[in-house]
C-alpha cells in the first residue's frame, strides 16, 4: 500500500516516519521522501492512529493527487537546492519536467492553484533560505554562495536576497535574529 506524506524533506524525516510505522507494527517495503510503501494493507483504525502520530510530528498524510504532486515538486526542489549543484544555466522548467515526467505548464498550474505562489517564487524562496544558512555558517563567501545556487553574479543574488528579505546579505549576517524558516514551511 502506497502512502504519501507531506513535509518529508530530509533523511531525519524518513527516520521519524519509519519509527511511527514501526511503533504501529506496520512493516514497510520502502521509504522515500514523501512516500512510504507498506508490505500489507493497513486497517482503517491503524491508519487513523498513524495519521494522528504523523500530525503530532509535523507530517501529514496526503490523500488527493494534486497535493501529492505539489509535495513531490517541493521535495524535488528542496533536494536540488540542498545539493548546491545549480549552475547558472539551470532551468527549473526542464529540471522539474524531466524529474517528474510531466509537462511543466501542468506542474506550474497545479502548484500555483494549491500553494498560492508560483513555482518560480517558491524556488527563489528556497534558494534565499539556503543562502541564509550558508551565510550564517561562514563556510563560503558570497561569490561562492552565488555560484553554488546558480546565480550569474553576486549582484543578482544580493538583489534577490534584498527583495525577498528586506536586507542585503551583509545586513542579514549582522542581525541578532536571523529570520530563518524551515525549508518545509513555505
Amino acid at each position: 500500500m502506497k502512502i504519501f506524506i507531506k513535509n518529508m524533506v530530509c533523511n531525519r524525516c524518513i527516520a521519524a516516519v519509519e519509527k511511527i510505522f514501526s511503533d504501529a507494527e506496520i512493516k514497510l517495503s520502502s521509504t522515500t521522501l514523501g512516500e512510504v510503501v507498506t508490505e500489507t494493507e493497513v486497517s482503517a483504525e491503524a491508519m487513523h492512529n498513524i495519521e494522528e502520530k504523523l500530525l503530532e510530528t509535523g507530517f501529514e498524510r496526503i490523500k488527493d493527487s494534486a497535493h501529492q504532486l505539489v509535495d513531490k515538486i517541493k521535495n524535488t526542489i528542496i533536494v536540488k537546492i540542498s545539493g548546491l549543484d545549480i549552475d547558472e544555466n539551470f532551468l527549473l522548467s526542464e529540471y522539474l519536467s524531466s524529474k517528474l515526467n510531466k509537462d511543466y505548464s501542468a506542474l506550474s498550474k497545479t502548484f500555483s492553484q494549491n500553494e498560492n505562489i508560483t513555482l518560480e517564487q517558491f524556488f527563489i524562496l528556497q534558494k534565499i533560505e539556503k543562502a541564509k544558512e550558508l551565510l550564517l555558517y561562514n563556510e563560503f563567501n558570497l561569490t561562492e554562495i552565488a555560484g553554488k545556487l546558480g546565480y550569474k553574479s553576486v549582484q543578482h543574488l544580493s538583489a534577490q536576497f534584498r527583495n525577498t528579505t528586506g536586507f542585503t546579505p551583509t545586513e542579514f549576517k549582522k542581525l541578532k535574529d536571523h529570520h530563518r524558516k524551515p525549508l518545509d514551511h513555505f
